[in-house]
C-alpha cells in the first residue's frame, strides 16, 4: 500500500525532503534526546550529505533542528545567523561511516549543564529518519512512535521492572529492542509506545535500581 505521504512528501521549507526536511528532523531528534538546550554541536556529514548537502541546505537544516525548528519553519535558511544569536556554536566536517545510509550525519551535541550526546542518524526519504547509533551503541528507531530510551546496567529482571511501570501507566508497547556493547556492561532499552508516556512513569523508571538515564522522545504529531 502506498501512503499519501510517499506521494506528496512532507510540508517543508527547502528543495529536498531527504536533504532538508529529514535533516531538520535529525537535528530535532538530537535536541530531544540530549534533554536540554544545545550550546555546542560538532556535525559530521557522510555520503550524499557531504557531497551535495550544502547545496540542498542540509547544514542549515541540521542546525535549525537543533534549535527546535520543524521542517516547515520559514526561518530555516537563516538558521546559522539565528544560532549565533542564540549562543549555539556549531561546526561541520566530512566523515566516513561504516555501512551507513548515504544520507547520514553524526552529531555530537552538548548543553550548558554538561550533558553530551553522540547520535548517528539517516534521512531515509520523504522526510523520514532513522537513528542508527547512540553514544556508540547500535540502535534502530525512527521517531514514528513515542520512544523511551533507557540506559541501565545489564542485570537480570530490569526489563520486567521497566515494562511493569509502563503497564501501571496504561502505556502499550508497540516495538522494543535491547542493545548492549558487551555482557554485564550497560544496555540501552529502546521502547516505542502507542500512547504518550506520563512524566510520572518516566520518573519511576529513572528511580529504579541500576537505571542510569531515561530519555523520552514524543513524536511530532502525538
Amino acid at each position: 500500500m502506498i501512503d499519501i505521504f510517499d506521494i506528496l512528501g512532507p510540508i517543508m521549507v527547502g528543495p529536498s525532503s531527504s536533504h532538508t526536511a529529514g535533516a531538520v528532523r535529525i537535528g530535532g531528534m538530537a535536541r530531544s534526546l540530549l534533554g536540554g538546550e544545545p550550546v555546542r554541536a560538532e556535525i559530521g556529514l557522510h555520503g550524499s550529505f557531504a557531497e551535495t548537502g550544502p547545496g540542498h541546505g542540509t547544514d542549515r537544516a541540521l542546525v535549525a533542528g537543533l534549535m527546535g525548528m520543524k521542517p516547515d519553519d520559514l526561518r530555516i535558511p537563516r538558521s546559522f545567523e539565528l544560532a549565533k544569536k542564540q549562543g549555539l556554536e556549531f561546526s561541520f566536517h566530512n566523515v566516513e561511516l561504516k555501512e551507513a545510509h548515504p544520507n547520514s550525519a553524526l552529531l555530537t551535541v552538548s548543553d550548558g549543564e554538561g550533558r553530551t550526546l553522540e547520535m548517528q542518524a539517516a534521512s531515509t526519504g520523504g522526510g523520514r529518519i532513522r537513528v542508527d547509533r547512540l553514544n556508540g551503541i547500535a540502535v534502530n528507531f525512527t521517531g514514528a512512535f513515542n520512544t523511551l530510551i533507557i540506559r541501565s546496567n545489564d542485570v537480570p529482571g530490569k526489563l520486567a521492572e521497566v515494562t511493569r511501570e509502563l503497564e501501571h501507566g496504561n502505556v502499550n508497547i508497540a516495538n522494543m529492542n535491547l542493545c548492549r556493547a558487551k555482557r554485564g556492561g550497560s544496555v540501552l532499552m529502546v521502547i516505542e509506545t502507542d500512547q504518550r508516556v506520563p512524566p510520572v512513569a518516566c520518573t519511576l523508571i529513572e528511580e529504579l535500581d541500576d537505571v542510569m538515564q531515561v530519555t523520552y522522545y514524543e513524536r511530532e504529531d502525538a
